[in-house]
């Protein structure tokens, strides 16, 4: 069937893809950066004994140009397609992306980083302090180019230089300017040795977004992994179970952003901010947010922060999860949080609504058809289409 039968309760029959990625191109820094960084500049390399064209930034190697390209793929992950020819080229070009987003009646989709999101701890390792500036800036320059051919379809997240503060304010007035609709943000800055999220350090970065109606992000596994971390995921042969138990984990990675966030005053002070947590699933959400309901109360924090509502109020009316793969475990929740929740597809990563000869995935119609079965019409609208349409300013297809 077309998505458009599949989907035939949905007025519209259109969804909004809350979390896509762009697997960058080889020529994104090498042709915007300043001649000064070309030597440095992240760039994709033959590795012939590894068999695969690899990126490398300054002087270290990294994953595949299409190591994140994996939709479609012949091979199960970890495997991935060994050079940018032989992956979907939906992955990495603009015109090919919104002919799939069509096929699979998609009205607009995210889009995310890959090296900038998972491998930043690479470019602030050249020497350099404002060579990862310059990449960022790069990366958010070409975004725009990217979403030019159909800038209300395609939602330009902006990511920025979160080690510097003063330069964060800088670049998200001119991501903003340039057509960026949110922020990528790091859900952990404690753990690189930067103030928590509800630190005064961070108020004139979190006011200029909340004061944008921007989006503030939170993607698994964004600037999570250190070098030591990578070079022993590269240098192990993983069994499948490592595969699927470190990949399952990481999804849950979100779970202490979110009890910072509610936990704390940040909510408090920022009423108005709206906050994404991407790639999480939401079934384990309602479970999470009574037990930290449950503790608010029992451990007294209520008495000593009168203040404060419990933890689940700020989820409720300020934070959003989003799903893919998940069935039973959505209908099960989104009478409460039928405001809360966004639909995702994940392309074209390896647990992506990506049908193939490896996927046990349908299309992303077919799947939100099975997770959102006997919902209100209304109710499916807003989950597949008006809750993103909101946040990210969809003006509408």
């Amino acid at each position: 069937m077309a998505c458009g039968e599949e989907l035939s309760t949905v007025p519209g029959s259109l969804m909004i893809d809350t979390d896509s990625h762009l697997s960058e191109p080889p020529d994104l820094w090498t042709s915007r950066l300043p001649s000064k960084y070309q030597e440095m500049a992240p760039r994709v390399i033959t590795d012939e004994r590894a068999g695969i064209d690899r990126w490398i930034v300054g002087d270290r190697k990294l994953t595949g140009v299409a190591g994140f390209a994996t939709a479609g793929w012949t091979e199960h992950p970890p495997k991935f397609p060994p050079t940018q020819a032989q992956a979907d080229p939906a992955a990495f070009n603009a015109k090919d992306r919104l002919r799939r987003m069509d096929e699979f009646g998609i009205y607009a989709q995210c889009l995310y980083p890959n090296l900038l999101a998972f491998m930043t701890f690479a470019f602030r390792k050249v020497p350099d302090p404002e060579f990862a500036k310059a990449c960022i800036r790069a990366y958010n320059d070409f975004l725009v180019e990217f979403a030019d051919i159909a800038p209300d379809r395609f939602i330009a997240l902006c990511v920025l230089p979160f080690w510097d503060l003063e330069e964060s304010v800088r670049e998200l007035d001119r991501a903003h300017q340039l057509g960026h609709r949110g922020v990528l943000f790091i859900g952990k800055p404690h753990k690189l040795d930067l103030p928590p999220l509800d630190d005064d350090h961070w108020e004139p970065l979190l006011k200029a977004v909340e004061e944008r109606g921007l989006a503030l992000n939170f993607h698994t596994g964004f600037s999570e992994w250190n070098e030591a971390e990578f070079l022993g995921q590269l240098g192990r042969n993983n069994s499948r179970a490592d595969y699927v138990k470190s990949s399952a984990l990481s999804q849950l990675g979100l779970a202490e952003t979110l009890a910072d966030l509610t936990t704390s005053q940040l909510c408090v002070r920022y009423p108005n901010l709206k906050i994404v947590m991407v790639e999480s699933g939401v079934g384990w959400i309602r479970y999470f947010l009574e037990l930290l309901d449950w503790q608010w109360q029992n451990s007294g924090a209520h008495l000593v922060y009168p203040d404060r509502e419990c933890p689940s109020f700020y989820f409720l009316r300020q934070i959003y999860g989003s799903f893919w793969f998940e069935r039973e475990s959505v209908s099960r929740i989104i009478d409460l949080y039928q405001d809360n929740i966004l639909f995702e597809t994940d392309f074209p990563h390896p647990t992506s609504l990506s049908p193939g000869p490896t996927s046990t995935s349908g299309t992303p119609g077919e799947m939100a058809e099975i997770a959102l079965a006997g919902v209100d019409p209304v109710i499916k609208r807003k989950v597949l289409y008006d809750n993103a349409a909101k946040l990210y300013h969809v003006r509408g297809a």
